[in-house]
């Protein structure tokens, strides 16, 4: 009976996953485009111009819908990830504005952002957000890579997806036809276009670019650790090695006065 009731389990789930997996395939879109990007690997680190780029863009482009509720000022300082100078890094916090308060006379009040604060949500609440995009919810960014089936590959992809819409396929009013999307229909307008930012190292911002930078830079927002972890990771490779090799020749060692004695 218990054999049984298992193997129901064991059908049950692998339906289920299956399903979910369709889902993602049914109707969603092409084969995703592959970038060999610097951070993937054991030994991957990320890109530390290419981090700051795409802060820039998401500052400038992607922060007026887009917020980025896991992540403070500060880390964008921090050892693993854009790595600003403390200055930069205070005039990039100083330069939004934070309600904040109440103050002594119980009254709310605007200040210049600190590093330690959140990165500033473009709405004040979810229905605002809803509200101010036409009924789509702009999703946070923070850990939006790591939420999305296909990863860095996939916000690329989406990002450099946008194109007219093949004869068959009809679309509403404020709806795009994306080829890598999910169903190939995306509420967001291409957020890209040439030129739409100046990179403040001179790099020439064309979408492509953009798209790279600011994928790499929700990449290491979805998980600033990464580095540290490969780090971790090496060292435990090493180490394993190391022990598998001392353990070899200690056995052969003793195996060899056993055989010796024999």
């Amino acid at each position: 009976m218990k054999r049984f009731k298992f193997k129901n389990l064991l059908v049950i789930f692998t339906l289920f996953f299956a399903s979910i997996s369709n889902s993602f395939s049914a109707g969603g879109g092409g084969e995703l485009l592959k970038v060999d990007w610097s951070f993937k690997g054991i030994t991957g680190k990320f890109d530390r111009a290419s981090l700051q780029r795409g802060f820039q863009v998401y500052k400038e482009v992607c922060a007026s819908c887009h917020s980025m509720q896991y992540l403070s000022y500060r880390n964008l300082g921090e050892p693993g990830g854009p790595e600003f100078s403390e200055q930069e890094v205070k005039a990039i916090a100083a330069s939004i504005e934070i309600e904040d308060g109440p103050d002594e006379q119980g009254e709310m009040f605007i200040r210049p952002g600190r590093p330690a604060d959140k990165f500033k949500n473009p709405y004040p609440n979810v229905k605002a957000s809803i509200a101010a995009n036409g009924g789509a919810y702009p999703p946070d960014m923070s850990v939006l890579v790591k939420a999305r089936p296909g990863g860095s590959n996939y916000i690329y992809s989406v990002l450099m997806g946008y194109e007219d819409p093949p004869a068959d396929v009809t679309l509403d009013d404020g709806v795009y036809y994306n080829k890598y999307m999910i169903g190939n229909k995306i509420k967001m307008a291409s957020p890209l276009s040439d030129d739409i930012v100046e990179y403040s190292d001179g790099t020439q911002a064309t979408v492509d670019q953009m798209a790279k930078d600011v994928t790499t830079f929700l990449s290491w927002a979805a998980e600033p650790e990464l580095e540290e972890r490969h780090r971790t990771g090496v060292k435990v490779i090493i180490y394993l090695i190391l022990l598998t090799t001392l353990v070899y020749l200690s056995m052969k060692k003793i195996w060899s006065r056993v055989d010796s004695e024999v």
